[in-house]
């Protein structure tokens, strides 16, 4: 007869006996066959209600663990390779999670938005406002391409900022670039190569060969990704970022634009992946027409994020299709569920609608142009100015330093390390060995604490 001791304590008795017989079943202590006493004979040996036995035997039989025959009673179920899980496997686990990322005293090539530049006090309004007057929207599932009031929010807003006409249809919303670039190869199928410039964003191509993506690499020259560089590469795709290129700063200039667009248009099947990902901040002037707009032949695919001009904890971003890939988008990929949460999707359409987009663009576009214009007036009135040359582009929020050193750029990265200051080469963004540029560092004065910039000068002069 199974006896059990139970203990008074919050655990409810019948799952102290589920769990006690769950135990004897897997050590074996009850066989495969073994009869199990009746819900009376159980209960009344162990001093319990026979409510308390049928509940613990109904979870056992619905997880499998025993079978019951009418008017025959209980029997133990045989169970294949159930001894053979080790009693440790939840005790020995040596999963190998990322350490945190090292901090800093002072990051010139990071990219985060400061806390106080976030506009907290009107996102809050304009979500407590969805969530009281939009209470039965909110717990409906999100279209595929997202809600359609933030895509026609994203629309209006790019006709009057970018001089783009789109349809609201033609936008696709995702949690994240990465996410967006994932359906794409899904649309696009994963039979095709990638051209990815050189140097570029690494983990562009980390992303891409984890769909099975053969990435090939194009150089690049004052002007941008060259079309030489595409043709040889013999890629289908060629993912790029016109308006501002990542790492090296530079922006395409119209005729190379049109150059590009003819390469696509050379063949069927071919197509741009235009990322303008922090199309917004340019200190001076209007930003340039985007590959998508100079198309006319549905070659494009427009990609941008609210990360740069947000923050990047809000990860909400957006493709453009041509019309007869948002099509097939719906054609194929419409079995997705959107990937950005409701609650931010109406709070963003607010935030657009309602003009608090583009006056924060506006506000943050004077920031960084005052933090640009300071970082560089502190580089040339410090002690490196001597050893020193700035890179600039009416552009984005980062340029370029070059240093006049006879040290290897992972020599000078790892002796500022150690001092406290972290600032990442160019060479450590080419994507093959051939024509690295060494002594160019990327600075990021998204962030930079100004106050630092003098003393962050001296280190490196000293040390170069």
């Amino acid at each position: 007869m199974l006896t059990y001791v139970f203990e008074h304590n919050n655990v409810p008795l019948y799952e102290q006996v589920y769990q006690c017989m769950k135990h004897d079943i897997i050590e074996g202590v009850l066989q495969p066959g073994e009869k199990l006493p009746s819900k009376r004979t159980f209960a009344t040996h162990n001093g319990i209600s026979t409510i308390t036995i049928q509940n613990a035997y109904d979870q056992l039989i619905s997880e499998g663990y025993i079978y019951t025959i009418p008017k025959k009673g209980y029997y133990v179920s045989d169970i294949e390779e159930i001894k053979r899980i080790p009693k440790e496997s939840h005790i020995s686990l040596d999963i190998r999670v990322p350490a945190e990322p090292v901090k800093y005293d002072i990051d010139l090539s990071g990219n985060k938005v400061d806390s106080e530049r976030f506009p907290f006090s009107v996102w809050a309004k304009l979500l407590r406002e969805a969530m009281s007057t939009r209470s039965r929207e909110l717990m409906k599932v999100s279209p595929t391409g997202g809600i359609y009031e933030l895509r026609k929010a994203i629309a209006e807003y790019l006709k009057s900022f970018r001089g783009m006409l789109v349809d609201a249809n033609q936008i696709v919303m995702g949690a994240g670039t990465e996410y967006l670039y994932g359906m794409l190869v899904q649309l696009l199928g994963n039979n095709r190569e990638y051209c990815i410039e050189n140097p570029g964003y690494k983990k562009l191509v980390q992303i891409y060969q984890q769909h099975q993506i053969i990435c090939r690499y194009a150089d690049m020259d004052e002007d941008g990704i060259t079309v030489e560089g595409l043709r040889k590469s013999g890629a289908d795709i060629a993912h790029i970022s016109p308006g501002h290129h990542f790492p090296s700063g530079i922006t395409m200039p119209a005729h190379r634009r049109y150059e590009v667009l003819a390469w696509a248009n050379e063949k069927n099947g071919r197509y741009i992946i235009e990322d303008d990902y922090d199309s917004e901040f340019r200190p001076n002037g209007k930003p340039l027409p985007t590959l998508f707009s100079m198309d006319a032949c549905e070659k494009v695919i427009y990609m941008n994020t609210f990360s740069k001009s947000l923050t990047p904890t809000i990860r909400i971003s957006y493709m453009i299709l041509p019309v007869h890939l948002a099509n097939q988008f719906y054609r194929q990929l419409s079995f997705y569920s959107c990937t950005v949460s409701n609650f931010e999707q109406y709070t963003l359409a607010a935030f657009i609608n309602q003009g608090y987009f583009e006056k924060h663009i506006n506000r943050m576009r004077l920031f960084y142009s005052r933090q640009r214009k300071k970082l560089i007036e502190a580089i040339e009135h410090s002690s490196l100015k001597e050893k020193c040359r700035i890179i600039e582009n009416d552009s984005g929020l980062h340029f370029l330093l070059h240093l006049q050193t006879e040290l290897s750029d992972q020599c000078l990265s790892e002796q500022l390390k150690q001092q406290g200051i972290k600032m990442r080469p160019l060479s450590e963004y080419f994507l093959t060995a051939e024509n690295s540029r060494e002594h160019y560092f990327i600075i990021n004065y998204s962030s930079v604490d100004l106050e630092k910039i003098p003393a962050a000068c001296d280190k490196i002069y000293r040390l170069i």
